[in-house]
């Protein structure tokens, strides 16, 4: 069973985050040209994913980023359910990444 909202609560919060925005207005926008550039590096990473599991080198290659970037990114979806271990390549040395079922 869901708890009812608590509207006049919900406004304060509101109010109080619209607050700290304008305090910390440049943090917040560096904040947020970070997550856009993260997002933009995870776009291209599904995409490559989309069409067949790749290795780190191979997603490295592809989207032209540096393969410390790729695994740090790649680690990042694998923790929150994004991507998943497929394997190993055929030379049984890099694992295997691909998109989880049900991510677009």
């Amino acid at each position: 069973m869901t708890k009812p909202i608590d509207k006049a609560a919900a406004h304060k919060r509101s109010q109080m985050m619209a607050g700290l925005r304008k305090q910390h207005l440049e943090s917040f926008k560096e904040t947020q040209l970070h997550v856009k550039a993260q997002n933009s590096v995870r776009k291209m990473l599904k995409r490559s994913l989309k069409a067949s599991p790749h290795t780190i080198l191979q997603l490295a290659e592809e989207t032209e980023l540096s393969k410390s970037d790729v695994l740090w990114h790649v680690s990042a979806m694998v923790r929150y359910g994004t991507v998943i271990e497929t394997g190993m390549d055929e030379d049984e040395e890099y694992y295997m990444y691909a998109l989880a079922k049900g991510v677009r």
